[in-house]
């Protein structure tokens, strides 16, 4: 006769998976703090380095490559023209981001037909989103500054970051317009109105909190991405912040790579004095796109 029982069995099972669920959860836990812990201790190390470096002369002096004319209040090495520089920047990217990446996928999400073109022209989309920031920048050298002969100038510095961060916005703003119920559209549908009448007063505003996201996000790499504006040469030290689309610019990721690489002390304060200042404008513009994001959410 046998003596196993059938309920003791079920209970072991039942125990070992909870046992294996907490180990999960653990290893879970403990990859989350190694992330948090990293990067606690960056943010540390940055705000120690640059402590009493971020002033207002450093906000408001060009740079400095002297080490004798810094004084003891960081003025003589700053950052203005590259704050200047990344603003604008940054702005204009933004508006060729939006004009352009939201167009897109509302042509493919809404006009376009199912077909195999449509889901290679998708598929590649996708892809580039993964392709490195270096080969965006050659391709906006050969296009932009040397092509349409824009030089090394703010506008070509712009459309170069447009290309990068554009298939992030198609593909984020294609999930958001996606995820409208199709109810909704009918419903308009069945009132009379047109297709442009259904996107515009339906669709977009409803997709409008998802759109929002991914460009914040993509507007979030942009700013401190180096290699493109590299490549369509964005100057490492400018005294004076640009005056027009077609003017020389610097940025600031430009500036704190300058700084990094020179071997005096004190040029080491100043890069984390810049990094400071990069991340603080970051969470600025983050905190801005969240407010207008959920301002206009139908769903708050």
């Amino acid at each position: 006769m046998s003596t196993n029982n059938p309920f003791a069995e079920g209970t072991d099972n039942i125990e070992r998976k909870r046992r294996i669920g907490r180990v999960f959860v653990g290893i879970c836990f403990a990859s989350t703090l190694v992330g948090i812990v990293a990067l606690v201790a960056l943010l540390a190390d940055v705000i120690y380095e640059s402590w009493g470096w971020v002033t207002w002369e450093f906000l408001t002096y060009p740079p400095s490559q002297v080490v004798e004319n810094f004084l003891p209040d960081g003025r003589g090495a700053g950052i203005y023209p590259a704050i200047i520089g990344s603003v604008f920047l940054i702005a204009l990217t933004a508006v060729f981001t939006i004009f352009l990446g939201v167009g897109a996928a509302v042509y493919l999400e809404e006009y376009a037909a199912d077909s195999q073109l449509k889901s290679f022209i998708e598929a590649n989309i996708a892809n580039l989103a993964g392709v490195p920031s270096i080969v965006y920048g050659l391709l906006g050298l050969a296009i932009f500054v040397r092509g349409m002969q824009l030089g090394s100038s703010l506008i070509a510095g712009a459309l170069t970051l447009t290309l990068l961060i554009l298939p992030i916005v198609i593909v984020s703003t294609q999930e958001s317009l996606r995820s409208v119920p199709d109810s909704q559209r009918q419903a308009a549908y069945g009132v009379g109105a047109t297709q442009w009448q259904v996107i515009r007063d339906v669709v977009l505003p409803r997709a409008l909190p998802g759109i929002m996201t991914g460009t914040i996000l993509s507007l979030s790499r942009a700013i401190g991405e180096t290699a493109p504006i590299l490549m369509v040469g964005a100057a490492t030290s400018l005294f004076v912040s640009p005056d027009s689309l077609t003017a020389p610019f610097s940025a600031m990721p430009m500036m704190i790579f300058e700084w990094a690489t020179l071997p005096e002390p004190e040029f080491q304060h100043v890069a984390a004095a810049g990094i400071v200042v990069l991340l603080t404008i970051l969470l600025l513009m983050n905190a801005v796109a969240i407010l207008i994001r959920n301002k206009y959410d139908p769903r708050s």
